[in-house]
């Protein structure tokens, strides 16, 4: 039976999101070392589609995902709103009830087991700000969604 490592992809997605552009070398080797593929970026909106489809785009033009393979954008899909989950409190409405987020985001794509047998996961973290469209009026928030490929 594998067991999760001591490399866990959730964690390693929040350190990158939340490292932003102070994300060093020495980490991004220690992914790259672990054979987990990364990609970093920032969205603004007031629609949840929005946000969705920015992470999408950036899992396919930084080759995460195969767009042909269906597994593998459904696993994103899922991670993306578990993560938009937290971010807005359960409930992923932005526009429709006056708020918008300021994200920045990682997608980390792995096995995060010591079994090969376990496969690839998905781990998407957002980081930013969400509040009413008023210019000082947001607060932090944090999300982070895994899901198995």
């Amino acid at each position: 039976m594998a067991h999760l490592s001591k490399n866990l992809i959730g964690k390693s997605a929040l350190l990158l999101v939340l490292s932003g552009e102070d994300a060093n070398d020495s980490y991004l080797n220690t992914l790259e070392q672990l054979q987990w593929q990364c990609c970093v970026g920032k969205v603004g909106s007031m629609e949840s589609h929005k946000v969705v489809a920015a992470i999408e785009t950036a899992a396919k033009k930084n080759q995460l995902i195969k767009p042909e393979v269906y597994r593998e954008s459904h696993a994103l899909y899922h991670a993306i709103l578990e993560a938009m989950e937290g971010v807005t409190r359960g409930q992923i409405q932005l526009g429709s009830v006056q708020r918008t987020v300021g994200l920045r985001f990682s997608i980390i794509k792995g096995n995060p087991y010591d079994g090969m047998e376990e496969g690839q996961w998905i781990a998407v973290a957002l980081y930013g700000t969400i509040g009413a469209p008023i210019k000082g009026l947001e607060h932090e928030v944090v999300g982070l969604g895994i899901n198995h490929i």
